[in-house]
């Protein structure tokens, strides 16, 4: 596809030119100024019961307002009043709100999990920047039930867009899995609702000293008109965690405490392995513990042993219908802690560290974690981030064992201007079992550097280096980006070396050059057609060619999101791609050997989203077209239901109807037309008894495994985390009972230091 090399020249040219315009060009009005509030010192610790109005400790001091629309009319005051102060004692930082509202009896509330997602209810969230560095920050949420939410920021939020915590996890960006020890309470009245936060202060990152400033912003969302507005009001295409443009917090006159806190786990499995001695059950007792230490404010040492992850939701089943690895996203509550610390990378394509390596195979069985310990945090501008883990050694069937691993990761990351860093990773796998000589070690450099307020430009440049690698390679990517305005503009070079093997990170697909760009306007409709919102017009493309020119994959993708004001969307588009191989390859999902060669195809799509706010909601995408030798009709989609605030379910669903010529020996080889049909299932359903007290449940299908599985977790919760866990696991293979487990893991957290 010629054409696609065209337009990504075009596009540099674009891009190149905007950057340059950026610099000349005047800033949007909406966020010229940056607002600041001043904080409170309290000479007493409020009652956190989210009473605010009548309370008299916090109505003698002035409140701030001034929140400003971002949709759907960006720049003007929101529609109702906010009334927000915010103090401190020498342990704890406040947050009072008020949320008026007009109509109380029609805010929307739809989840008491924690973490459960606010977009789609009345609420209120707020993002600090303790360091003021403007690109890292803690976020913190409730609604008016109480809910704690909660999560951390790197690198303003880019890297990862996925704020489900089901799909959990982070690859640098957000974190929602981060969950902190704090308390929140709300009350609804005739005036709206209210909430007061207690966040400790050993909670968080900061440097200590005397009137210190914070990066700040703060979010509200008001549902019954579709409404977010923002306090240091933002671009339309920007959100909570761009820092950058954040307002500011003052006057504060903070010493860190101490922080010492030792969490203890126990736990008791039984299991059964059908497939073996179903007569048998194994009962395995264990017991566990981390460490968390401040060696100083702004860095935390973390020990770890006999590291245990039993109330972590399974994995998300999906079929492989390409050629190449499937990512799934880590869960797991130790690594996803400062996550972005060891972030290095081209997310889901390039990871040089992918904690998911520690403690789980490639054929996602469990690997035992003896321990580990973990530096991270800040030194003046510097980021710091070093982890060491080990795994035990375990035979996972007659030809498959796995040696003792030490996994290392080093990381400094070095703030040098507003936006720009500069840093270097080393990422190691030692063996440290018999077999000598056995390691692989991976060498980079990265930088990031922005341009203003508008455009940034970034790169890292990775070796690799094994004793059993034929040649050592490389891995490298440039990327530049422009986002203002609603127009966003992207442009990047991907290149992965025939020897380039991290096996402590992960590589969608070896050996390619990689050039890709997106072009996407964002335009509000401003009432021109009728009840709409906005229009997103974009294209994006992207190709990847082998080192001797081979043409293997090519996508080129146009499309335009029509968003109304009422929360219904539709997407339209249209994709042009292009596969090539040079020998026979395997799709595993269909278990079938295709025939070598290039194919040309087109497919149309179109995506449909009702307001995620309602009771009933659907979410559905369906693509039809070319696919390698024949043609797919693929339908996807998630249907979600809940009634009141405590009950939530939704159903996932994927289903592929497929065509393929398949080569078969006849007598002779012929290519014969076959038909496929894959279908992936997910019902996920879960009762909050209260915030902290949850039923839920994940049942799974996979039709390619022949698979059902059961995930069923009761979680009583007492902070950041811990508590009380009864996990029940069962698996299905074609219709028998494989396995069949079930455990009970209590965990404490105990503040050593008061």
């Amino acid at each position: 596809m010629n054409s696609l090399r065209r337009l990504v020249l075009i596009i540099m040219a674009m891009s190149a030119a905007t950057t340059a315009f950026s610099q000349i060009s005047g800033t949007n009005p909406n966020v010229k100024e940056r607002p600041q509030a001043q904080s409170i010192p309290l000479s007493s610790a409020p009652i956190i019961d989210g009473e605010v109005i009548n309370d008299e400790l916090w109505q003698q001091y002035p409140a701030f307002d001034g929140l400003k629309q971002i949709r759907p009319y960006s720049g003007e005051p929101a529609s109702e009043k906010t009334d927000i102060r915010i103090g401190y004692t020498e342990t704890t930082l406040y947050v009072s709100v008020v949320c008026y509202d007009s109509a109380p009896e029609k805010l929307v509330v739809s989840d008491a999990r924690r973490d459960a997602s606010l977009d789609g209810t009345d609420s209120f969230l707020f993002i600090i920047d303790t360091y003021h560095d403007r690109q890292n920050g803690f976020v913190f949420g409730t609604n008016s039930l109480g809910v704690e939410y909660d999560g951390q920021v790197d690198n303003e939020g880019q890297g990862n867009n996925n704020n489900n915590r089901q799909q959990g996890g982070t690859i640098g960006g957000f974190n929602l899995n981060w969950d902190a020890s704090w308390e929140v309470k709300s009350q609804v009245g005739d005036y709206g609702w209210s909430a007061e936060f207690a966040i400790p202060l050993r909670t968080i990152r900061f440097a200590s000293g005397n009137d210190k400033v914070w990066g700040l912003n703060i979010q509200r969302n008001i549902r019954k008109t579709n409404e977010v507005a923002y306090w240091a009001p933002l671009p339309i295409q920007f959100d909570l965690k761009r820092l950058s443009l954040a307002g500011e917090l003052t006057g504060l006159n903070l010493k860190s405490p101490g922080n010492l806190k030792f969490i203890p786990y126990a736990l008791h499995n039984i299991s059964r392995d059908f497939s073996a001695d179903p007569s048998k059950a194994k009962h395995s007792p264990d017991v566990g513990a981390d460490i968390k230490y401040s060696i100083t404010p702004s860095l935390t040492l973390d020990l770890t042993y006999n590291t245990d992850f039993a109330q972590v939701e399974v994995d998300q089943q999906q079929i492989n219908l390409d050629r190449f690895n499937l990512f799934f996203p880590e869960k797991r509550p130790f690594f996803l802690e400062n996550a972005g610390f060891f972030t290095v990378g081209s997310p889901g394509e390039v990871d040089l560290f992918f904690s998911r390596k520690i403690g789980i195979s490639d054929e996602g069985a469990i690997v035992p974690i003896l321990g580990g310990a973990r530096v991270s945090g800040r030194v003046n501008k510097t980021n710091i981030g070093v982890l060491s883990m080990f795994t035990d050694d375990v035979s996972l069937n007659d030809s498959v064992n796995i040696s003792k691993n030490n996994f290392n990761v080093a990381r400094v990351n070095q703030q040098i201007g507003q936006r720009s860093t500069i840093g270097g990773t080393f990422v190691s796998r030692e063996g440290v079992g018999e077999v000598g000589n056995d390691f692989n070690r991976v060498f980079a450099l990265d930088s990031k550097i922005g341009i203003g307020k508008k455009a940034q430009v970034s790169g890292f440049f990775a070796r690799s280096n094994s004793p059993d690698s034929v040649q050592d390679g490389n891995s490298f990517k440039l990327q530049s980006g422009y986002q203002w305005n609603g127009l966003e503009m992207n442009l990047a070079y991907t290149q992965v070396d025939e020897g380039f093997d991290p096996q402590a990170g992960f590589l969608f697909r070896k050996a390619f050059k990689k050039p890709e760009f997106l072009v996407l306007k964002t335009i509000r409709m401003n009432g021109k057609l009728g009840n709409m919102l906005e229009i997103r017009p974009h294209v994006s493309g992207r190709g990847f060619w082998n080192f001797e020119g081979f043409k293997e994959t090519t996508f080129l993708h146009l499309d335009n999101h029509w968003v109304w004001k009422s929360g219904f969307e539709i997407h339209t588009g249209i994709n042009f791609t292009e596969e090539g191989s040079l020998q026979d390859f395997r799709i595993s999902g269909l278990g079938i050997e295709h025939a070598a060669g290039s194919y040309a195809n087109k497919e149309a799509q179109i995506v449909a989203i009702t307001n995620p706010s309602k009771k009933f909601y659907i979410s559905t995408r369906h693509v039809m077209g070319g696919y390698f030798s024949g043609s797919r009709s693929a339908h996807s989609g998630t249907i979600g239901f809940r009634i009141g605030d405590r009950f939530n379910s939704d159903v996932t669903f994927a289903h592929n109807d497929i065509h393929l010529f398949v080569k078969e020996t006849l007598p002779v080889e012929t290519l014969i037309k076959r038909n496929f049909a894959t279908d992936v299932f997910g019902a996920r359903m879960s009762y909050s008894f209260t915030p902290r007290m949850t039923l839920q449940s994940f049942i799974q299908y996979n039709s390619a495994a022949d698979i059902v599985s059961a995930n069923i977790r009761f979680n009583l919760l007492e902070q950041a985390n811990t508590g009380l866990f009864v996990v029940y696991n069962e698996i299905w293979d074609s219709g028998s009972v494989l396995t069949r487990s079930f455990t009970i893991k209590y965990t404490h957290i105990i503040n050593v230091l008061k």
